[in-house]
């Protein structure tokens, strides 16, 4: 079934980002956001921009100043602060919060409403993220959950937005103009705010090759692929992936305890993301503009209505 093809690609994305909250927090300077963020923003799009060859046209020159800001920008710097102020579990559970986020505003802005499997999933992940954040051990900074919050929230309605805009455009053109974008509108943030750029070691130069190349060009352009053959609501859901794997590697690499109580919520967080499981005919969503066609009825006899008009 080619829905269930782009499930299995679309989950790279949060396994890529689960593991880049502990490569951020083990290897990059934790005094840099704004520099780390736009490090590994740059690179990502000058090779998708390699890659596609397609420079924006038309209203994609703001839409990719727009999206590059939400999903780049702001998104990057916030979860980079997550990232260095919370453990690896707890910073990636914060973020499993969006699958209700984006079906709520999929909802509102592309009229995809969302399934009961789907609300269900979102209940059940929900529920297994609670379990796993409410008993971490050790202490929790209230600006790193802000931050992770705040990188949710931005998040889920910059990956909804650019699902709407992004119908007629190459997913891999898009993505590249988004990263650009933000990219280049971090640095003179990052020179303004945090002067010089921070000296890097061989240690952390691979470990901005892996966020740059892995965790963001490959991630963000198979993600967006999957929003635009996916319905949201199972995309968002396959975010859950991302607190599984960031719990994990805080196990079994950063030594961070597991309890009983967190291997329930692991559990019923991969429940979640089976509950949302797209159904026959989820994998050729119907575009944008078709809906907004109303088809009428011809249930009465034409000729009938012809004699009428006369």
């Amino acid at each position: 079934m080619e829905a269930n093809r782009w499930v299995v690609l679309t989950a790279v994305a949060p396994v890529a980002w689960g593991a880049n909250y502990y490569v951020t927090h083990a290897f990059l300077p934790p005094d840099a956001p704004l520099y780390g963020a736009a490090l590994r923003a740059l690179p990502a799009g000058a090779v998708l921009l390699a890659l596609a060859r397609k420079r924006p046209h038309g209203a994609w020159w703001w839409r990719s100043s727009v999206l590059g800001l939400l999903n780049v920008s702001v998104f990057f710097v916030l979860v980079y602060a997550a990232s260095q102020l919370l453990p690896t579990s707890v910073a990636s559970t914060v973020m499993a919060v969006s699958p209700l986020a984006m079906m709520l505003i999929a909802w509102a802005l592309v009229a995809e409403r969302p399934g009961l499997a789907h609300l269900a999933g979102a209940v059940v992940g929900l529920t297994g993220v609670a379990l796993m954040l409410l008993t971490g051990e050790g202490g929790v900074s209230g600006p790193g959950v802000l931050a992770s919050v705040a990188a949710m929230l931005v998040s889920a309605f910059g990956h909804i937005l650019a699902k709407r805009w992004s119908a007629d455009v190459d997913v891999l053109a898009s993505t590249a103009w988004q990263l650009t974008a933000g990219g280049l509108l971090l640095l003179p943030v990052a020179a303004a705010v945090e002067g010089a750029p921070p000296a890097l070691s061989p240690s952390a130069l691979l470990a901005f090759g892996y966020v740059s190349l892995v965790a963001t060009a490959m991630a963000f352009t198979v993600w967006f692929a999957g929003l635009r053959h996916l319905p949201a609501a199972t995309v968002g859901l396959l975010g859950l992936l991302n607190p599984v794997t960031g719990v994990l590697l805080g196990v079994l690499v950063a030594g961070e305890a597991l309890t009983l109580r967190q291997l329930g919520g692991l559990a019923l967080v991969l429940c979640g993301v089976l509950l949302g499981r797209p159904g026959r005919g989820d994998g050729r969503p119907i575009p944008l503009a078709w809906r907004r066609v109303r088809i009428p009825r011809m249930d009465h006899d034409p000729r009938e209505a012809g004699r009428r008009r006369r």
